[in-house]
């Protein structure tokens, strides 16, 4: 009797794809007996923190209720998952996705919220290798637009729980771009381009006048002009200098 290998090994692959179909499919029956099972099961699971498993179970909920009483409360746990997993390209574009879409939502602030910090994290994430390390070539646009985000956040939800936290943030953005400007100004010092110098410190004295380190910026400003034998512009900024920190040409 001759035995056909090939309708066997048919047959078996046959077999296996129908039993590993039909443990999808008792998986899927399981965790979806019901939108608020299926939901308490996903928050669990992200409480715990293990949130690319979060993020399938939060996606698949999405896909099969995505009308559902809880779909904005998945949506906005899908983006709390997506930042605490460090995907902020998709923590973002839900964040985008949920204010077009709901513009009107009770936990709007919360959006913005987690905008700001997703904007912010996308910097640290991409110069995460330079840790301790101030590079003057870095590019802050996230961060800057993390700060704006913030600011949306305490203007219009001045009363939000999450409004104190988000001006703290504020103020720690502020002196770390203030401290970008001000490396960005010693690299073109460095390099001789003593007006790209000056002019850097000036953009710090006008927008970031409450900054600590606008004395450094007036300093620098001073020595760039004396440089360039602007004696004018380098008279002006001293007298700013010493209107408002006396000591310091001491």
């Amino acid at each position: 009797m001759k035995v056909n290998f090939l309708a066997i090994i048919a047959l078996a692959l046959t077999l296996t794809a129908c039993a590993g179909n039909k443990k999808a499919e008792e998986e899927l029956v399981n965790t979806n007996q019901s939108a608020q099972q299926m939901y308490e099961e996903a928050k669990n699971v992200l409480d715990s923190g293990l949130y690319n498993r979060a993020i399938e179970l939060l996606r698949m909920m999405e896909s099969r209720y995505p009308f559902g009483p809880l779909s904005r409360q998945v949506q906005l746990d899908l983006i709390y998952a997506y930042y605490q997993s460090g995907n902020t390209t998709q923590s973002l574009a839900s964040i985008d996705r949920f204010i077009r879409l709901n513009p009107n939502h009770p936990d709007l602030d919360y959006a913005y919220y987690m905008r700001g910090l997703s904007n912010v994290k996308v910097d640290e994430n991409a110069f995460q290798e330079f840790v301790g390390i101030d590079r003057a070539d870095r590019d802050m646009s996230s961060t800057k637009q993390g700060f704006e985000d913030f600011k949306i956040l305490v203007s219009t939800y001045p009363n939000s729980k999450y409004a104190n936290d988000a001006r703290k943030r504020m103020f720690a953005i502020k002196e770390r771009l203030v401290r970008y400007e001000l490396l960005v100004a010693d690299y073109y010092t460095r390099r001789g381009a003593h007006l790209a110098a000056a002019n850097r410190c000036k953009y710090i004295v006008e927008y970031y006048r409450d900054s600590p380190q606008v004395e450094q910026a007036l300093l620098i400003m001073v020595d760039s002009y004396d440089k360039l034998g602007l004696v004018k512009l380098r008279d002006d900024a001293k007298a700013v200098l010493l209107l408002n920190f006396p000591n310091a040409l001491n």
